[in-house]
Formats: structure tokens, C-alpha cells, sequence
């Protein structure tokens, strides 16, 4: 039974896992996410996609909010930023569509590092305030510009790889989880660098952090930029994940789901995003089965879908504030450490 793990190396201390446990578990874990689309219905294929595409986009507003303190509700403002810029590029150009993802995602990241400089100076519910405001700014010049459709939007073929046309769920599966998968591994590799440290120090201690040498304007504009960096990738795959991209596909309220989700994840941990991202896109799912069931009793249930949505929203992100600050992440870690010394424990 492993009850620790000890160090005896720098490379050891730095590892991305620590144990020989956790190496098996992943490669399960692999085999069962390439396994998954040869078992599962489309209708639970179309979830698995959905929710890569939320934890890619989680990911990336937890290294900014979890890891450097910076508040954000504009992160479904960068989606939509690197959704209309692929559109585009695929209907006008018909560039390969890795080449539209990352030029999607590097436009998002550059409207991000815009949208980052008011960081210097004010933070918490100011900085948010900023961000709704890009928000705005955007969702009102993709509702106006010709080019990106105005209201009407954007209708795109779909992305093709080696003259396979990809526009079934079971063959954008194997686009969207690798995608994430590395984003993930990404993300997680990051912080352990020097940048993901001046990102703790800048949110634990800004002040501090300043006085100790670190620029924060650098590494607040760094953390924007690859957040919405994230944003706007994840908005490409959903751009062809849907096929069609439209002002209202990324309205505010997205951008709440994506800070509800690291919330009730665990904000500044890597497992809380994904945990979160994935808990929070299976919820309005869950709502639907039971509006669905509820129908017979209650005709207007499923009208009613929408507003209870935002409801149970807040009330998740209300209750883990109160109950459990950390989220389902440390949920998990005491499960794990419980079932150490299990059953020995006394």
C-alpha cells in the first residue's frame, strides 16, 4: 500500500506524475477515450465533443482566474472571435483547417492582450466589468460587419483531413479530444515553468511579486493572451463542430457557464477545469431528462428549460462557494487520500 511518495531528485520533483499508479491510470484512461467512439451512440459522441470543446475553453479561463487572479467574463467573447475567424478563412479562403485554427486562435489572443491592459490598474469587479464590456463590443460588430454575416451569421463547410471530409461526430472525435488532450497537457506543462510561477505569485501576492522583480504587466497580458488563446481555439473547433456560427451562439451567459465551471471544478487546479468543464456541460442535460419526464405533469417544463438553467447556474456556483470553496477537485483528492489507508483507517 503507498501511503507517500518520496523525492530524491530535482527531475523526480518536477515530474508531471509522480508515480509509476498514476502513469497506468492514464494510459486506461487513453485506451478508453480511443475505445469510446467504437461503443458509444452519437447522440453520447456529440457530449464527448461538446465537452472537450468546454474543458479546452475551461482550461483556459482557469490559467487566468485559478492561476493568476485576473477575473474574466469574456472568455465566450474570445470563442466567438476564433469561431467568425475560422468561418471566414474556410468559406473565403479554404485554408487547410489547422491553419484556421491557429490563426483563430492567435487573433483571440491578440484581442485578449487589448482587452488585458486595463489589468494594471484595476482588478476583481472592475476587470470583470472590462471584459463584459469587449463582450459588447464584439457581439455588436459581428451583429454589423458584412463579413462576418451580420445577424445572420456564418453557414462553413466542414473541415477535411487527408480527403476525408469530417461531418459526423464519430470523425470530428478524433479532431476535437487530441486537440484538448494537448491543450490539457499544455497547460499543465506551463505551469510548472517560470511563467505559470509569476502567475501564482501575481495572484497570491501582486504587490509582492512586483517588488520581487516580476513585471506584471508582461505576465497579466501573457496570462490574456494565452487564455484567450485557448478561447479562440476552442471557438474553432466548436465553429466546426456546428458548422454554423451566429452572434447568439456565444452570449454572456457562456461566459458565466465557463466561471461556474472552474468554480465547481476547483479554481487554480488543472483537474478542476476538466472536472468542472465536464460536470457543467452533462447539467443542462440532466435538466432536460427530467423537463422531459416532468412534461405529462407540467406541459410548460421544457419553456421553462432555459431560465432554470441559469438558475441552477448560480445556485451551483452559490453553493460550492459555501460548502466547498475548492470544488469537485478537492472533492476527489480527499476521496483519494480516504481510499490510501482504507481500510485501515480508524
Amino acid at each position: 500500500m503507498r501511503i507517500g511518495t518520496l523525492k530524491t531528485s530535482y527531475a523526480a520533483d518536477e515530474a508531471l506524475f509522480d508515480s509509476s499508479l498514476q502513469r497506468a491510470l492514464l494510459v486506461l484512461l487513453a485506451l478508453a477515450a480511443i475505445a469510446f467512439p467504437f461503443v458509444a451512440s452519437p447522440y453520447w459522441l456529440f457530449l464527448a465533443c461538446l465537452c472537450a470543446i468546454n474543458v479546452a475553453s475551461a482550461t483556459g479561463l482557469n490559467l487566468l482566474t485559478g492561476y493568476t487572479g485576473l477575473v474574466s467574463l469574456g472568455q465566450a467573447a474570445f470563442m466567438s472571435v476564433g469561431a467568425y475567424t475560422v468561418a471566414v478563412l474556410e468559406i473565403r479562403l479554404g485554408t487547410p483547417f489547422f491553419i484556421n485554427l491557429l490563426v483563430g486562435a492567435g487573433f483571440a489572443a491578440a484581442i485578449g492582450v487589448l482587452v488585458g491592459i486595463p489589468s494594471l490598474k484595476v482588478k476583481g469587479l472592475y476587470l470583470a466589468i472590462a471584459t463584459i464590456a469587449a463582450s459588447v463590443i464584439l457581439h455588436f460588430l459581428f451583429s454589423h460587419w458584412s463579413l462576418t454575416g451580420e445577424s445572420r451569421g456564418l453557414s462553413m463547410p466542414p473541415a477535411r483531413l487527408f480527403g476525408l471530409t469530417l461531418d459526423q461526430p464519430f470523425l470530428l472525435y478524433w479532431l476535437i479530444m487530441p486537440v484538448t488532450c494537448l491543450m490539457v497537457l499544455g497547460a499543465a506543462n506551463l505551469l510548472r515553468t517560470r511563467i505559470g510561477r509569476a502567475f501564482i505569485a501575481i495572484r497570491d501576492r501582486d504587490i509582492s511579486a512586483e517588488v520581487l522583480g516580476i513585471p506584471l504587466l508582461r505576465y497579466k497580458l501573457t496570462s490574456f493572451a494565452i487564455s484567450s488563446f485557448y478561447a479562440g481555439l476552442a471557438g474553432g473547433l466548436w465553429a466546426y463542430f456546428f458548422r454554423v456560427v451566429t452572434p447568439e451562439s456565444f452570449p454572456l451567459v457562456n461566459s458565466i457557464f465557463y466561471l461556474a465551471a472552474i468554480i465547481v471544478g476547483g479554481m487554480g487546479t488543472i483537474l478542476g477545469g476538466i472536472l468542472g468543464a465536464v460536470f457543467m456541460t452533462l447539467v443542462p442535460e440532466l435538466l432536460k431528462f427530467v423537463a422531459n419526464w416532468a412534461t405529462p405533469i407540467y406541459p410548460d417544463a421544457l419553456a421553462a428549460l432555459a431560465p432554470v438553467r441559469t438558475i441552477v447556474f448560480g445556485g451551483l456556483i452559490v453553493g460550492f462557494l459555501i460548502i466547498e470553496p475548492r470544488g469537485l477537485a478537492e472533492i476527489w483528492r480527499r476521496l483519494r487520500r480516504f481510499f490510501h489507508l482504507w481500510p485501515f483507517r480508524t
